[in-house]
């Protein structure tokens, strides 16, 4: 058995899934708070000097998935591992957000694509030389990726 405690609460303006943006690049300037439970929160020692991080957090709001799935990008069936598509077997969500400022055991945060109220799992800083890749293939997203800043998401997933 895998257990996890969640560090956190992530609080957005977003209270249900349908209508949020669908990725981060979608979330562009949106605003939101992380507050960081007090046993935690000598972890975020030196956490101020990046500019942008990694957030792992629970799906709260996921319940069972399905091996196939037709993706808010997409009107074709795919598999589930080839999408980003929220209800999971581990229902765990992963976004790469700016991080404006640390008050109090609070992370103030942008460009956000997360329910309010999730549960945060950990925080890892974004560093550009460790996650840069080169030669990218993004398979079936190659051309639906240039319009993720405009799509939301709807009830397919809820």
């Amino acid at each position: 058995m895998i257990e996890f405690e969640a560090i956190g609460i992530i609080h957005t303006p977003f209270p249900e899934p349908k209508g949020i943006p669908i990725q981060p690049a979608g979330g562009v300037g949106v605003k939101a708070t992380i507050e960081i439970f007090p046993d935690y929160r000598d972890g975020l020692a030196d956490l101020d000097g990046f500019s942008h991080i990694i957030l792992l957090y629970h799906l709260h709001k996921s319940e069972g998935y399905r091996l196939r799935v037709v993706p808010f990008m997409d009107t074709a069936e795919r598999g589930l591992f080839a999408t980003r598509a929220p209800k999971r077997p581990n229902p765990i969500g992963l976004s790469v957000v700016q991080l404006d400022k640390i008050e109090d055991g609070v992370l103030h945060i942008q460009n956000v694509d997360i329910v309010d109220g999730t549960p945060l799992l950990d925080i890892k800083p974004y560093v550009p030389e460790f996650d840069y890749q080169s030669d990218i293939r993004t398979g079936w997203l190659e051309e639906a990726r240039k319009r993720v800043s405009d799509r939301r998401a709807d009830e397919r997933f809820q």
